[in-house]
Order: C-alpha cells, then structure tokens, then sequence
C-alpha cells in the first residue's frame, strides 16, 4: 500500500538545548546524554498514513474476530487519506481470552498505518515510571518507554501496545496506569512531560491499542478514554482462515518454504484449525521441522497431534 508522509515537530531543540546548558558541571550524565542525543536527532518526526483505505474484505478474511476495531481503523484511514490531516484513531481496548490474536492485532494495525509499533508490556511493570520516566536525581534512573519510542524513533504516529492492561501491579507510590490518564487524552497528550528528561513531548498522534483478557481491575477512568471491544475467539471458519494464513505466511517468509505446496492439505488444515490462533505458529514450525526430518514436502495431519499434546513443564532445581 502507498503511504503519504509529512513532518511533525514532537520537541522543541531550543527547549532541550536550554536545558543542556543550564545543567550544572556535576550534572547528572545520562540526562546530559540523553540532551545530546535528542539535539543531533532534531525535533521533528514523520506522520505517516496509507494514502487509500484499504481492502476491509481482505482484513476481515485475514483477521475475522476482529471485524468491529478493524472498522473502526478504516474509518479513521478513509477519513485522514484525502487530506492533509494525520489519523486519528480513538484509543481501544481489545478485550478477550489469552491466546485469540489480540497482540498480533495491534502489531498488524501499524503495518497497516504503515507506522511501528512498540509493545509495553504491562505484567512487567511495578512503577509508574516504566511509561513516563523517572527523576533524573534517582540512580539509575532513565527515560519512559513513550519518550523513548518517539525521540529514537523516526514516526511521530507509533502504534504503542499497551499489552495486559489488566496485569498492572498497582502500587502505593506509583501508579502504573498513571501516566495513561493524560497520555489517552489528544488535548493533555500534545504536552507530555517525561520525569526524566523534563521535555514537553507531543504524543497527540500517538495510535494506542490497549489489551486485556479482564476489564475488571481497568480504573474506571482509563475504560473510559478507551474504545473497549469485546473480541471472541474465532469460529472454525475463522481458525481455518488464521491457519491457512499463517501457513503460507511461514513457507513464503523462508527459504525452505519453496519445497512446500502452496495450501496446505486439506486433512492437515483440519487438524491445525483445531488450536488457538497463538498456537498455530509453534505447531506449524514444529510441523515443518518434522515433515523436513521425514523427507516430505508437504504436512500431514498427525505432524500436529505429537504437538498438540505437548504440556507446558516447568524447569527448575530441586533443593
């Protein structure tokens, strides 16, 4: 797909040189650096958008439990491709079970976008700082994980994948949803300020996909500066659709691939249909690994049920 760009400016290099200037010799060094970097890079990002709504038939067909936020993105496409305004997507919410695509999703609406994405892993986090950094006067402190996205990066519209919103570890001192409260608003967003780096940053562009497999412990605020979908698991239909696409997806990305048909068997898609769409991938790999130690150029049925019985083992010392 064509992508049209233009320049946004994301900081002001006079605000940041002010402020490397006005640090004291004894100054903090990574902020120092920090300063540096963000002069040579320049203040300005690329907005980048698809220059034609894409094939909506197409995206249902590859991601068919995803139809409701899938539409939503196109509107917001079809709306921005004409003209010289950046997309505005209004932040959603993909709520389901573990294991249905919701993470791929996110990461396949910034190719669509024709931006990046980077994931912010919410399990992982015990301090509101993760997202907006921290005091420069702590030790080892270092910028968020939305400063960084946007002064390393080359986009000013990332998507950023809020993954397992739910997962978040509240904590008496820090909040990590805090920062959110400000970020999932395009006004207050436009003037985000990083605790380390003191910088304002406009993150008005940024592209949020929050996901979550309970909504229940969502501050009620954060559910409502989102747009929440409730995403099912796919019928068979859409299982067999998500394995044939992953399918032909892992034989085109190799080069082993070329010795494999280009569907997969009829008795082997029925088999693979079986699993979860995250599933599907470590089956699929694991199918070809044994088709290839069998001699064979195509997948049969049972390379997946060895797989599927496979149980999760966890390894560990015995004291």
């Amino acid at each position: 797909m064509i992508s049209m760009a233009a320049y946004k400016s994301v900081y002001q290099v006079d605000e940041v040189r002010s402020k490397l200037e006005s640090l004291p010799e004894d100054g903090s060094e990574p902020l120092r650096k920090t300063y540096a970097r963000m002069i040579a890079a320049g203040g300005e990002r690329l907005a980048i958008k698809p220059a034609a709504a894409p094939d909506r038939d197409l995206l249902r067909a590859e991601m068919p439990n995803f139809a409701a936020p899938l539409e939503d993105i196109c509107r917001s496409v079809a709306l921005a491709a004409d003209s010289s305004d950046t997309i505005e997507v209004v932040p959603m919410l993909l709520l389901g079970e573990p294991g249905i695509g919701k993470t791929h999703f996110a990461r396949r609406a910034a190719d669509l976008l024709g931006t990046r994405s980077a994931l912010v892993p919410m399990n992982a986090m015990t301090a509101g700082w993760i997202l907006s950094g921290a005091s420069s006067q702590w030790k080892g402190a270092r910028p968020g994980r939305v400063f960084e996205t946007l002064v390393q990066g080359e986009y000013a519209n990332p998507v950023l994948v809020v993954d397992e919103i739910d997962k978040a570890a509240a904590h008496a001192q820090y909040d990590p949803m805090g920062a959110l409260y400000s970020l999932l608003e395009h006004d207050t967003a436009r003037h985000f300020t990083d605790e380390f780096a003191e910088v304002a940053i406009d993150c008005s562009a940024v592209i949020w996909i929050a996901t979550a497999n309970d909504a229940s412990g969502i501050p009620e605020p954060i559910l409502n500066r989102l747009n929440v979908y409730d995403i099912a698991a796919p019928d068979e239909h859409g299982r067999r659709a998500i394995a044939r696409r992953l399918y032909r997806e892992l034989r085109c990305g190799h080069d082993w691939g070329r010795v494999f048909p280009e569907e997969l068997d009829a008795s082997a898609l029925d088999a693979l249909a079986e699993s979860s769409p995250r599933a599907m991938r470590r089956l699929l790999a694991g199918a070809f690994g044994a088709a290839k130690i069998d001699g064979r150029s195509e997948l049969r049925a049972d390379d997946f049920a060895p797989l599927q019985g496979r149980r999760q083992v966890r390894i560990g010392f015995v004291q």
